[in-house]
């Protein structure tokens, strides 16, 4: 193999690439995104400087199925997100990941630093409730719970401000933001950063809230309830298309440490 080809493969191995190159389009993904209150204390812990809380002490417990993901196939994938500053600027900080395949685990880690491990996630409506199920290491570590369809207008965490798909993609336009950590041959960190992204081409098909409940349980490898649960204030439920175009660097912790 010649060097130009090896410099044009787009990911490893080289004998089966696992991901090709992006951007990557996402068809019917379907979310289910609860909101709750946790500890101030706790959120401070999860958030690398210089990101900041941003005061609200909420987190965001997602499960999204992806059914038709250009690249990556057939997938489900959960985590918590955790809005956040960054010089000021409101953000969403991606914590924890657990899914179920492996091109978009390596290509996630590799490309934008999304904290992706191998996990057990499920998404799925079980009578009148939409259910969502988080194992690792065939332990039960989240289950969420929410009325299966109950108002096709959803409404912001205060129960009070009507959203509209155009504000459902306001917010997934919202800046994400992930550290990414890879080391070098030697074992020193060889990239050191916050990636930032922001989804585009958003087409929402459908949106519902309703009341949610979430349990998350104590696990030494996913550790989901570092982040505890003292009030769910709500859930919502949507499917979407969407493209994850490549990422961009926010912050340098080697060429700029804090």
């Amino acid at each position: 193999m010649k060097i130009a080809d090896v410099l044009n493969v787009p990911s490893m191995p080289i004998a089966s690439p696992s991901y090709p190159c992006g951007p990557y389009r996402f068809v019917d993904r379907e979310y289910m995104i609860l909101t709750y209150l946790s500890d101030p204390e706790a959120i401070r812990e999860a958030l690398p400087e210089p990101l900041e809380s941003d005061g609200s002490n909420t987190v965001l417990f997602e499960v999204i199925r992806m059914p038709d993901s250009a690249g990556f196939g057939d997938y489900t994938e959960s985590g918590i997100v955790i809005p956040s500053l960054l010089n000021g600027e409101p953000v969403n900080f991606t914590a924890q990941m657990y899914l179920d395949d492996e091109p978009p685990i390596a290509g996630g880690r590799e490309i934008w630093g999304f904290p992706k491990k191998h996990g057990a996630p499920e998404l799925a409506v079980i009578h009148d409730t939409l259910t969502g199920k988080v194992s690792y290491a065939d332990t039960l570590v989240a289950v969420a719970t929410m009325g299966y369809k109950h108002q096709h207008i959803l409404y912001d965490v205060d129960g009070q401000k009507q959203c509209s798909s155009a504000s459902i993609v306001k917010k997934m336009s919202k800046t994400q933001v992930n550290l990414k950590i890879i080391p070098d041959a030697d074992g020193t960190q060889a990239i050191c950063q916050l990636v930032g992204y922001n989804l585009t081409d958003i087409q929402v098909k459908g949106g519902w809230s309703g009341p949610a409940r979430l349990q998350l349980h104590a696990h030494v490898n996913a550790p989901l309830a570092d982040l505890p649960v003292r009030k769910v204030l709500g859930g919502v439920h949507f499917i979407a298309d969407l493209t994850l175009p490549y990422g961009r660097v926010l912050h340098d912790y080697l060429k700029a440490p804090i």
